[in-house]
């Protein structure tokens, strides 16, 4: 059943710019990787501000955990309690520059050899040079009152302290669903909805589990004022609802419109793709549909988009089976 043709699901015109701003930011990412010269869009919005990648597994700190992490530690085969380690520590900080400052400090990190003193001093140190440890893509909160420590960074620490000893490895293993996956997720504290569906993302990255990623889906904050952008009124239907609904009509959609959406080597957008998504077009009307305006009063995006260099050839999980695509791809449009 298409739940986006039901008449108590009313549309704003922010809804046909969900699509258009798919079809466009995927074409940014493909004239990038082909090394064509910028401009890379003609959209003003686009050029002007910085939006995440229509697949979430396209930005930065997702390739960075896929071939600098997760890959890395599938073929030199580390244990299951040390991968899952190495994928959280970086999540909770979400940040490259801070991961490259604990292994350029301590060396391999690993829960084996894991030291509460070491990673604190690295840590505090950065913090007393005013250096930024954290991504402000997710805000998680300080834990003082469940940990008892003064920094932000310690109680954190101690958090992941309290899922390695609590068994999370075994729990995240032994998950039978991507829902399951998220419940033993959000059991813990200071990890809310929108953090759990996060990290379930991500260790579903690794062979840790094999989930499809139209399993599941949580709509984060994001994402539901973005949702709200798109629809007057969402009617009986949830924001869950909502989100599936766009993944499932998304090549009647893209039709619909005349659009030629280029996926990702064969990959139709998943749920996780169509919330994402969802939170980049709520920013994007800001500056487009200034009149819809957002439930949190914003009214300006923050993030300017600055150029960063020549795009690496991304990575994927090795079991979604898109490596011979890519460098089929990439052989024969870069001739």
């Amino acid at each position: 059943m298409n739940i986006l043709t039901k008449n108590e699901l009313r549309k704003t015109q922010v809804y046909e710019v969900y699509w258009r701003f798919a079809v466009e930011r995927q074409n940014i990412f493909f004239n990038r990787l082909l090394r064509k010269k910028a401009p890379w869009t003609t959209d003003p919005v686009m050029g002007k501000y910085k939006f995440t990648n229509t697949y979430r597994v396209l930005d930065r700190v997702s390739q960075f955990l896929i071939a600098h992490i997760i890959n890395p530690d599938r073929e030199r085969c580390l244990s299951n309690e040390d991968g899952l380690f190495r994928i959280l520590l970086y999540k909770v900080f979400n940040k490259i520059e801070t991961w490259q400052l604990l292994e350029d400090s301590i060396g391999e990190l690993s829960w084996r050899e894991y030291s509460f003193q070491e990673y604190d001093r690295v840590l505090s140190k950065a913090f007393q040079n005013g250096t930024s440890i954290y991504s402000a893509a997710y805000i998680m909160a300080s834990g003082k009152s469940t940990f008892a420590h003064e920094r932000k960074h310690q109680n954190h620490l101690k958090l992941l302290e309290h899922m390695m000893t609590g068994d999370v490895t075994r729990k995240v293993v032994s998950s039978r669903s991507m829902a399951q996956l998220y419940q033993v997720l959000s059991s813990y504290p200071l990890i809310g909805p929108f953090l759990a569906y996060q990290y379930a993302t991500d260790i579903n990255y690794s062979e840790l589990t094999d989930f499809s990623e139209d399993e599941f889906v949580v709509a984060g904050p994001g994402a539901r004022d973005g949702i709200g952008k798109c629809f007057f009124d969402k009617g009986r239907y949830s924001d869950e609802d909502i989100i599936r609904a766009m993944m499932e009509n998304q090549d009647t959609e893209f039709e619909r419109l005349g659009l030629d959406f280029k996926s990702l080597f064969g990959r139709p957008l998943q749920l996780i793709d169509c919330q994402n998504l969802f939170c980049e077009v709520g920013k994007y009307a800001r500056v487009s549909h200034p009149q819809i305006k957002d439930k949190s009063g914003r009214v300006k995006i923050k993030q300017m988009y600055r150029y960063s260099g020549a795009l690496p050839t991304p990575s994927f999980p090795k079991k979604w089976g898109l490596a011979a695509s890519l460098q089929t791809f990439l052989s024969t449009q870069m001739e």
